[in-house]
């Protein structure tokens, strides 16, 4: 039994779909990264809206979605960059080209099995942290601090060094490990 909300592992297993798909054409899989990752880490105790997706493949990734049907939201009221399943409740977005600026590791990329669906590629716990840490240090963001520290105290086996560094260049050095403690 998977331990995340119907809906949010539904959106797993298509994105699953999909990640194949692209592999299958000699493409880098997509790397989920945003609150998708984050609900991936807290096992849905944070809840996201939408899949953020990085890759260098947009145009494919695109057309993959539509070959599973997906469909991008048009008329008034509708704008926005994603794209929505109709049996889905979340959207998927492509936010980048290149995970976070190129300032994380692509070698700390998590591969997941979704189940029979699929393997998918989930940007690393430590990365999405300093990503989280960065958005509360900007001041747009403040609840992501208690994203970052609800990941921090559920995750084991943390790189406290690569950590630390990635905090310390997304907050300009205003914020550490340390600011993880409650």
């Amino acid at each position: 039994m998977t331990p995340y909300r119907p809906e949010f592992s539904a959106a797993l297993e298509m994105f699953a779909r999909i990640s194949d798909a692209m592999a299958a054409q000699n493409l880098s899989r997509p790397i989920l990264v945003g609150g998708a990752a984050v609900e991936i880490y807290s096992l849905s105790n944070i809840n996201t809206g939408d899949f953020d997706i990085v890759t260098g493949s947009q145009t494919c990734f695109e057309g993959i979605l539509v070959e599973h049907g997906f469909v991008r939201p048009s008329g008034p009221g509708m704008a926005t960059r994603g794209w929505i399943h109709p049996d889905l409740k979340l959207g998927f977005e492509v936010v980048s080209s290149t995970l976070l600026d190129g300032q994380a590791e692509r070698e700390r990329v998590r591969p997941i099995r979704i189940g029979d669906s699929g393997i998918i590629e989930v940007i690393a716990t430590e990365d999405i942290i300093a990503d989280r840490m960065g958005q509360y240090a900007s001041g747009t963001a403040r609840d992501m601090l208690d994203q970052a520290r609800t990941l921090f105290a559920l995750s084991e086996g943390l790189d406290l060094d690569y950590m630390e560094r990635r905090i310390r260049y997304e907050t300009a050095g205003d914020y550490g490990v340390e600011d993880l403690q409650p």
